[in-house]
């Protein structure tokens, strides 16, 4: 089962917007910026036509190059100088999720997941998945429990051994501490 890199929304479900990278600073004196990229392979963010942002302003790329695993650097038309770059740092771009190709067979969009149930092995409801985060060790699923509360999970084929997008649900291998009823992060 593939699992890709990126922040996602399911446009089934949710018309809302992907999150395809996040300004992290400019590069050079001609206004290209360095991002950090949500996609699974960095130079492919060029692929993906206009990007915008949350407050509505819209970016072509012209050049997309990948400098190492997650990070790229773009050339983008409206941006001709350091100082137009400079003040990009911090900017998400976004496209529409339908600019998305349709998963193949087995695979998903991190964003597929968002509002689906996630249940134990034995088909008990434990939540909903709220997110999926990189913070830099790997993926983490963040489920919100029934019973209150928020729950961190490595999103690994071993703690979530199913992905049910068109059942509308995940299945969690639960560790002991959810079980016993603790709260909060499992690592």
């Amino acid at each position: 089962m593939a699992r890709f890199w990126a922040h996602w929304w399911d446009a089934m479900s949710d018309p809302r917007d992907v999150l395809l990278a996040a300004v992290i600073g400019a590069q050079g004196l001609k206004g290209e910026v360095k991002v950090k990229t949500f996609t699974e392979h960095p130079e492919a963010i060029a692929r993906y036509g206009a990007l915008h942002t949350e407050d509505g302003r819209h970016f072509t790329v012209t050049a997309a190059r990948a400098t190492k695993p997650n990070e790229a650097i773009l050339a983008l038309a409206e941006v001709k100088d350091r100082s137009t770059a400079e003040s990009l740092k911090g900017t998400e771009l976004y496209i529409a999720r339908s600019a998305l190709p349709a998963a193949a067979e087995g695979e998903f969009y991190h964003a597929d997941l968002i509002g689906l149930r996630a249940e134990d092995e034995a088909g008990r409801v434990i939540g909903t998945v709220q997110a999926i985060h990189n913070f830099g060790a790997g993926d983490v699923i963040e489920i919100a429990r029934l019973d209150g509360g928020d729950v961190l999970l490595p999103f690994t084929l071993e703690t979530v051994p199913h992905v049910e997008v068109g059942q509308g649900r995940i299945v969690v291998a639960v560790p002991e501490e959810i079980e016993s009823g603790e709260h909060g992060n499992v690592e």
